[in-house]
């Protein structure tokens, strides 16, 4: 079995360190991350059609009430909600439906417009406004994603993003509970 030496760092001359030993020199029984319940209830990410857009995504779909619980967080921080939608082809950012500047990638924001859906609804107060634009662009576009998103007025910034709409025919996304393995 090896020793175990816990060591801690001791100033001198103000620009020098001595490695000094600690008064109770501890040992570890196992190398852990926490208890076994933790570490058997690890799983391996699935890869595979199983991507992901912004807030919210990695769970299963929100029901009407979460949405309008988000609406709400987001009226009450004086935010203005809206709706985009985007054709499955062009939801994901890739290198066949993005066009680039040259050589320019890191950290330029491609792709991140989605067609908005109606004006941006400024003043709204209740949450049912914001399902009904919901229900219609989903009646709409059924085939389309459908992405509810905040802007700060005063910041001019998008501030929140997330689905409210997955087509039922989409493929490239996994289920929560086929996500791992």
């Amino acid at each position: 079995m090896a020793a175990t030496f816990t060591a801690s760092l001791v100033p001198v001359a103000c620009t020098k360190s001595v490695l000094k030993p600690a008064a109770k020199a501890q040992r570890a029984a196992f190398v852990s991350n926490g208890s076994i319940k933790k570490t058997t209830a690890m799983q391996v990410w699935t890869p595979l059609n199983n991507k992901f857009f912004e807030t919210f995504s990695y769970l299963p779909p929100l029901s009407n009430d979460a949405i309008a619980r988000q609406v709400d967080f987001i009226i009450a921080n004086g935010w203005t909600a809206s709706l985009e939608f985007s054709d499955p082809s062009t939801a994901y950012v890739s290198n066949e439906n993005t066009v680039r500047m040259g050589d320019v990638s890191c950290l330029y924001y491609d792709n991140r417009y989605w067609t908005m859906w109606k004006l941006p609804m400024f003043g709204c107060t209740d949450p049912s406004q914001v399902l009904k634009e919901i229900s219609a662009c989903e009646r709409a576009f059924p085939d389309a994603y459908v992405r509810l998103v905040a802007f700060d007025p005063i910041r001019q910034v998008q501030v929140a993003g997330f689905l409210v709409h997955r087509p039922s025919n989409s493929v490239e996304h996994q289920r929560p509970d086929k996500r791992s393995v």
